[in-house]
């Protein structure tokens, strides 16, 4: 029997990614896995929510990047757990594997916990290829991504739980429709939800910071 590389080190991925996840069960912990490409606002999002969340549960923030541990430092300001993923000793990888994610929680105080967010590295193509653990995929697009993303990228739309249309606060000058956007991820996944959110201003934030809270809820009562 032929096993294909590309194919044995998936599985072994998503060995790992089960055994993450079991553990996030048995501590109660809902896992976020977040992902856009870069530039799209992910951390800004992050910024403008994690002070909701801390009024609500108890939240801490995996970050994943190429290199720099810049936007751990912005996560850090909030006064809550946060570890920096950095891909460059793995030879700069485009995406967290679980065990990268593995690893990097085992830093983290679990048992005082009730949310991990990871922050994905920013990519559209290669973290959707990648289980890491998570109960829930969450991609983030922006309007100054352009329409066409969704069709041109279209296995991260297909994967994710949720998408967070970022920088609707830029209609006006992009003079852009956002019902664009949402027409193209309907093509691609007809039944997603979609929420249209601004970094900058807070509009929506709220709203998906109610969102999850009830999904952490509601995984901690089962």
């Amino acid at each position: 029997m032929e096993v294909k590389v590309g194919e044995k080190i998936l599985s072994v991925n998503d060995q790992i990614a089960l055994k993450t996840a079991e553990l996030f069960k048995e501590k109660g912990i809902f896992c976020i896995n977040m992902m856009s490409s870069p530039g799209s606002g992910k951390t800004s999002i992050l910024e403008k929510a994690l002070p909701l969340f801390k009024e609500k549960i108890r939240v801490a923030v995996v970050e994943g990047d190429v290199a720099t541990d810049m936007d751990a430092q912005r996560i850090e300001k909030h006064g809550i757990p946060v570890v920096q993923i950095t891909t460059d000793v793995f030879g700069g990888s485009c995406h967290l594997s679980a065990k990268m994610v593995a690893q990097a929680i085992e830093k983290l105080p679990l048992d005082e916990l009730d949310l991990i967010i990871v922050e994905n590295v920013g990519n559209l193509i290669c973290p959707a290829g990648f289980q890491i653990g998570a109960d829930m995929d969450v991609a983030v697009l922006s309007l100054t991504e352009g329409e066409e993303k969704p069709l041109k990228y279209p296995a991260i739309f297909i994967k994710s739980h949720l998408i967070l249309i970022n920088k609707i606060d830029l209609t006006a000058a992009l003079e852009m429709d956002p019902r664009r956007i949402t027409d193209n991820i309907r093509k691609i996944n007809p039944l997603i939800p979609f929420l249209p959110v601004s970094a900058k201003t807070g509009e929506g934030i709220d709203e998906w910071v109610s969102q999850t809270v009830e999904k952490v809820k509601s995984k901690q009562k089962k």
